[in-house]
């Protein structure tokens, strides 16, 4: 299956389940990847017979600087679902939320989820 990435998508939201992460909020980057055929996309030139990434960009943003969420997890579901529901033409949607700084103990780079959803 042919594959579409948003990738480093960063926005800023209000998601967390300490006070301070709904209070002051922080950073989220966002990967996104849609599987979608498009042969036809490619064979004809036509914006209309591909998923528009400006769009995907939108939705992403839309939903992340949006009503709160305590979990990334339900950040990914409502983006995964939305992507599905607008866009007949994707079977599947891999969404990846990154939280560069939770307030957590301890020395990483970040912590993340990766969900995929299919018709």
């Amino acid at each position: 299956m042919d594959k579409i990435y948003v990738n480093r998508m960063q926005f800023y939201g209000y998601h967390g389940v300490f006070p301070e992460e709904t209070r002051l909020g922080q950073r989220f980057i966002i990967d996104l990847m849609v599987e979608v055929d498009l042969r036809k996309a490619g064979e004809n030139d036509l914006l209309a017979d591909s998923v528009n990434y400006g769009d995907l960009y939108q939705l992403s943003q839309d939903i992340v600087e949006g009503k709160p969420f305590k979990l990334i997890e339900a950040v990914a579901e409502k983006i995964s679902s939305v992507v599905l529901e607008r866009y007949p033409s994707v079977y599947a949607v891999t969404v990846k939320v990154t939280k560069p700084d939770p307030p957590i103990p301890g020395h990483y780079d970040s912590v993340a989820i990766e969900i995929t959803r299919s018709r």
